[in-house]
C-alpha cells in the first residue's frame, strides 16, 4: 500500500507581548502558554495540552492558546477536538489566520473537504509565499481527485522550501499512482536525503522496488520502518508480500497477521492474505480474503484478477469471468488479462 505523509502540524510559536498588561490572571496565562509552547516543542503532547488548557482557563478569550491547542490535539490524533477547538480560536480572533491554516489541514484529515477549501480560499493572500499553504493546497486537490493540478502546488512549495519533506513525499506519491516511477522515486529519495528515517518515502521506495522484482532491495527498504517500529502496519504487509514473492510463505503469514491485528480493514492485507492460500492451493479460504478486500470497496491492485482466478480453480468459469468482468471497469490490469484469455 502506498503511503502518503500524514502532514504533521509545525507548531506556532506567538509569543504575545503582554508586558504591559496589568491583569495578573493574563500574565499567569501567558506563562502557563510559553510553558505549553516549550513541552510541545520537546513533543511532550500530554503536559503542552494541561498547560494550555491552564492558559485557557486563566484567559478564556486567549485564541493562540486556542490555536496551540487544536495543534496538540492533531499530534494526538484527537482530530475532530481540534477542529472545535480552533473554530473557537477563528471565533474569538478573526485575523488569526493560522489557525485557519491549521483548521483547513483538520478537515482534510476528516474528509471535510468543502470546509478545507473554504478556509484556504480566505487566506490565500496572506500566505501566497507560504510552503505550508501550498502543500496543504495540493493535498487538497489530490484528495479531490484532481492529481495533476496538486503537482504545480507540490512544486510551489518546494521552490519556496528545498527542504519540504512533505512535499517530496506527498508529490511522489502522486507520480506513482500517475505511473510516473522514476519521478516518484526521485522525490522519494530526495525525502530520505534530507530525512533518513522517513517512513512513508522508505516504504515508497520499498514498493517501487517490488514492482521491479527488486526484492532483497525491497525488503531492505521495509526493514529500515520496521527497524524503528516493529509494528508498522503497512510496511509489515508490503514486506509480506515480497517474502511470498521469494518462497516465504509462512513468515509472510506472520507478518500479515500482525498487520491485521493493527489494521483489520486494509484491502492490501486481505488481499495478500488470500494470495497465501492460493499458494497453498487453499481456493476457498484464498477467496475468503479475496471477498473480504473486495466488501471494503478500496482500490486494490490485482484484486479482482486474483479473486477470478481462485474461482477458476474451482472451475467455476462463470463467476471467474464475472468477477473478471468487473475489474476490467476498475482497470485491474491482471482481470483484464485473464477476462480477455477466458471470457467471450
Amino acid at each position: 500500500m502506498l503511503f502518503k505523509f500524514n502532514t504533521l502540524i509545525q507548531l506556532l510559536f506567538l509569543v504575545l507581548i503582554l508586558f504591559n498588561c496589568t491583569s495578573q490572571r493574563k500574565k499567569d496565562a501567558a506563562d502557563f502558554f510559553l510553558k505549553g509552547n516549550q513541552a510541545l516543542n520537546q513533543k511532550n503532547y500530554a503536559e503542552a495540552l494541561r498547560l494550555y488548557d491552564e492558559a485557557i482557563a486563566k484567559n478564556a478569550d486567549f485564541s493562540d492558546a486556542y490555536l496551540n491547542k487544536g495543534i496538540t490535539l492533531l499530534k494526538l490524533g484527537r482530530t475532530n477536538e481540534a477542529h472545535e477547538v480552533l473554530t473557537e480560536a477563528i471565533r474569538l480572533d478573526p485575523s488569526l489566520v493560522q489557525a485557519n491554516l491549521v483548521r483547513a489541514e483538520a478537515s482534510l484529515d476528516l474528509g471535510r473537504l468543502n470546509d478545507a477549501k473554504a478556509d484556504l480560499e480566505q487566506i490565500e493572500k496572506e500566505y501566497r509565499d507560504s510552503t505550508r499553504f501550498h502543500l496543504i493546497k495540493g493535498n487538497l486537490l489530490d484528495a479531490q481527485g484532481s492529481s495533476s493540478l496538486a503537482i504545480p502546488e507540490y512544486d510551489r512549495a518546494l521552490q519556496l522550501s528545498k527542504t519540504n519533506v512533505e512535499a517530496y513525499v506527498n508529490r511522489g506519491a502522486v507520480y506513482y499512482r500517475m505511473g510516473s516511477y522514476h519521478e516518484a522515486r526521485l522525490d522519494f529519495e530526495t525525502a530520505v536525503a534530507l530525512d533518513p528515517a522517513q517512513p512513508q518515502a522508505l516504504n515508497n521506495l520499498g514498493l517501487i522496488a517490488s514492482r521491479n522484482k527488486q526484492w532483497p532491495q525491497a525488503i531492505g527498504y521495509f526493514d529500515q520502518v520496521l527497524g524503528r517500529d516493529p509494528a508498522e502496519p503497512y510496511s509489515l504487509n508490503n514486506k509480506a508480500y515480497a517474502l511470498l514473492q521469494t518462497g516465504k510463505p509462512e513468515e509472510a503469514r506472520g507478518l500479515i497477521e500482525k498487520s491485521l491485528e493493527k489494521l483489520p480493514k486494509n484491502g492490501y492485507a486481505l488481499r495478500n492474505l488470500g494470495i497465501y492460500y492460493q499458494q497453498k492451493g487453499n481456493a476457498a479460504e484464498a477467496l475468503n480474503a479475496f471477498n473480504k478486500a473486495i466488501e471494503i470497496a478500496e482500490p486494490v491492485e490485482m484484486l479482482y484478477g486474483l479473486a477470478g482466478q481462485a474461482y477458476f480453480a474451482q472451475k467455476n468459469t462463470a463467476e471467474a469471468c464475472r468477477i473478471w468482468k468487473q475489474g476490467v471497469v476498475l482497470k485491474d490490469s491482471l482481470a483484464t488479462a485473464e477476462a480477455a484469455k477466458y471470457c467471450r
